[in-house]
Parts: structure tokens; sequence; C-alpha cells
């Protein structure tokens, strides 16, 4: 499906959107539910991922194909190692047989886990045949990808032993490793982050039941900063469900865009952005705890015509697309000039922008959503426009609901 986004202002300059639980919160309390089936969810993400999750966690089949959703391929990984006397096959999409998993595999061998590859060696579809796990000391590097920690993190305490994780080195997306510490604690288990070992105490006890009720999810309110930075001054939008003391690494939103005079003011769960003033004072980030944002960040400078550079982007290469080549490639379709390494993205302030260029999404939905706030600037053409069900599904609709037009 492609759509065409015509240039508009937006009709109500004061609106309200309500975004569905975080994927990240979502499937961690999923695999934690699997685990503990004493608790029960509310506000669980609608995004394909989630859904996939779900699916695959109440499946009995031998082979579970998760299709784009690296999460679930993490997650399950470790979740499935310890299904003891299950075998199964974990697949995706022919891009998620191109993402690795050697690490995480490793590691938990290293625990004694038995995996092997169907394939490609250090790529899914992986064979799994579940066990218990007795050994409970394992070594990551601490630049890899924070699934692969959160992974190890979310079945913990099911080891016989627990676990005592070690990270080496500078320590990326910390707080996605404390939204899982923060999960395992609200739900009972006991675990400490002392310097760069983690550790988790085993638990046997049945928990006391209870009901979590999932944060609205972070990432996709960034899709609104964007809009409101690209807004007149006074526009206002309220989202909900949000809370300011929020364990999602991507609520630093609130910090990153006072830079482009968006306000935020938190009341009863909602949070109301506000466009105070304009500012194309150039940027300078690292985003290496919250690299999910930055094509939105990238886009939103490239829409206000100023300059950034955006460094901590190395897990960018290895997402549903290398986001970094993607960015570069649309940004300068639409007549801006970007430079890449492997881990950062360099944006010069420019003055225009090309009207009705076709955005190729890469089955990327961030590449789709981060893209469409442009059209406050300029119409423009989102190509396979439907990818926002991985996280989003209802993006488009919401869209309309606050002003944009929306053509198909």
């Amino acid at each position: 499906m492609q759509i065409t986004l015509h240039k508009s202002k937006l009709v109500k300059s004061k609106s309200q959107v309500t975004i569905t639980g975080s994927k990240s919160e979502s499937n961690r309390l999923l695999l934690l539910q699997a685990l503990y089936p004493e608790f029960t969810l509310a506000n669980v993400s609608n995004s394909d991922d989630s859904n996939l999750m779900t699916r695959a966690l109440g499946s009995t089949s031998e082979v579970i194909d998760i299709h784009h959703a690296g999460t679930a391929m993490r997650f399950l990984t470790a979740y499935f190692s310890i299904q003891e006397g299950r075998e199964t096959v974990l697949t995706g999409s022919k891009r998620m047989k191109e993402r690795p998993i050697k690490i995480l595999v490793e590691a938990l061998q290293d625990l004694g886990a038995e995996i092997t590859y169907e394939e490609n060696h250090g790529f899914p579809p992986i064979r799994i045949t579940g066990k218990k796990l007795t050994h409970n000391k394992v070594t990551l590097k601490a630049n890899v990808s924070s699934q692969y920690i959160s992974a190890l993190l979310l079945i913990a305490s099911k080891l016989e032993n627990g676990l005592e994780l070690t990270l080496e080195g500078e320590i990326t997306s910390v707080p996605y490793i404390n939204m899982t510490l923060s999960l395992l604690d609200e739900i009972g288990v006991e675990s400490a982050f002392n310097g760069n070992v983690i550790t988790v105490k085993p638990n046997i006890e049945t928990l006391a039941a209870k009901t979590l009720t999932v944060e609205s999810d972070w990432s996709s309110a960034s899709y609104y900063f964007s809009i409101l930075a690209l807004s007149t001054v006074g526009t206002e939008i309220t989202l909900s469900s949000y809370k300011e003391n929020s364990l999602q690494g991507d609520s630093i939103l609130v910090s990153i865009y006072k830079h482009f005079g968006v306000s935020a003011v938190f009341s009863k769960n909602t949070v109301t952005l506000k466009k105070e003033y304009e500012n194309i004072e150039p940027l300078q980030l690292d985003l290496k705890n919250a690299p999910d944002i930055a094509q939105t960040i990238a886009v939103t400078c490239f829409g206000l015509g100023v300059a950034c550079d955006l460094v901590g982007l190395h897990t960018l290469k290895i997402k549903e697309t290398d986001r970094l080549v993607a960015l570069k490639t649309e940004i300068e379709k639409l007549g801006g000039q970007v430079k890449i390494t492997d881990k950062s993205l360099h944006l010069s302030a420019s003055k225009s922008i090309k009207s009705m260029v076709a955005i190729a999404t890469y089955k990327d939905h961030r590449m789709a959503m981060a893209f469409a706030p442009l059209a406050l600037k300029t119409d423009i053409i989102i190509e396979e426009a439907a990818v926002v069900s991985k996280s989003y599904p209802t993006f488009w609709d919401d869209l309309k609901s606050i002003g944009f037009q929306v053509t198909t």
C-alpha cells in the first residue's frame, strides 16, 4: 500500500491521541507471564511484534516463524532453551535470516543450552532442544544489542542457580537493561546491577497474583514530538497513557525536543506536547541509550533545516534494515546532504525540501513513521505504508484524526 501525505497545517491545533502499550515492555512481560502465569496484563501493545510474540508463546508447533520480529527472535531463543523436552525451530523472514544471533546463542550454550543452526552459522533459523540449565555464569561484550542481555535476564530466575552476567566494556542501551530489571522487580524477582555485573536470583516459588498495566510506547510518541517541532508555535497534542518517571529509554525525547521548542507537561497519565518557540540551532547527540529514535530526530532536523551530528548508532545496522544507509538514501532523495559512518550520522543544514518524493520504507516501520511528519512541510509519498503495523497499526488513522491529509 502506497499513501500520499498532502502538505497542510494541522487542522486541529489541540488534539488528543491514545497510543497502546509499549512494544518493549509488552514483549518482556509476555515472556515473563509465560514463565509466571500468576499475573495478568493490561494495555498490551497491539503491534505485529507483540501479536507474534503472543502467538509464539502459545504455539505447540515445532517450527515457529516470527517474520520480521527481531525482539521476539532473541527473547524466544532464550525462552525455548529452558523448555525441557521440547524441540523448536525458530525462523523468520529473509531479512531475519541475515540478522546475527550468534552472540546470544553462544551465551546460552555457555549456560548449557543445546542450540544448532539450520542454515548459515551464526544466523536464524536455529533448532533449540529445551533442557534444564544448571550453569549460572556467563560473560558478554557490553556493546552488543541490549536485547541479547535482556533475553538472558528474562529467563534467569527460572535457571536452577540463577544467573551472574558479566558485561565487558562500555554498556550499550542501559535504559533497556534497567527496564528489564525493573519489570523483574515488579513481579517479585530479585536482581542486582553492580558495576558491570548483573545477578538474578533463582525463583521456584509461586509469585503473588497481580495485574500489570503496560505504559504506552515512547518510540511511538516520538513521531508526535517531531510533528510538534515542525508545527507552528502554539500547537498542542495530548498523548496517553504516559508516566513522567518512565522505564523506557526513549522517554529522553522530553529533554531532546526542548531543543526544538517543544515542551512536555504530565498530568493524570497523559503528556501534553506544545510548540513554545522556534529554534534552528545545530544539534549534537549521543543516542547509544536510545537508538530507536535516531530516525525521527534526523528527519525532524532535516525538516527544520537544522544540522545535526548523531553518534552512538552502531546497532542501527542490524535492525529491520541498515537504518543508517536507509536514512542517507531517503533524506538525499528529498534534497538533503548526509554523511554516515558505521556508528554515526551527520546532516548538513538545508534550505528546501523536494515535493512528491516517494520514500522507500525497506520493510522498516520506523522509516515510514519517521518521514511522515514532513507532510507539514511538503507533499510526500510513503511506499509500503502498511509496514507501520509492526509497532503502531493505527498510525495513519491517528494522523488523520489530528488533521493530516492522507490518501491511498
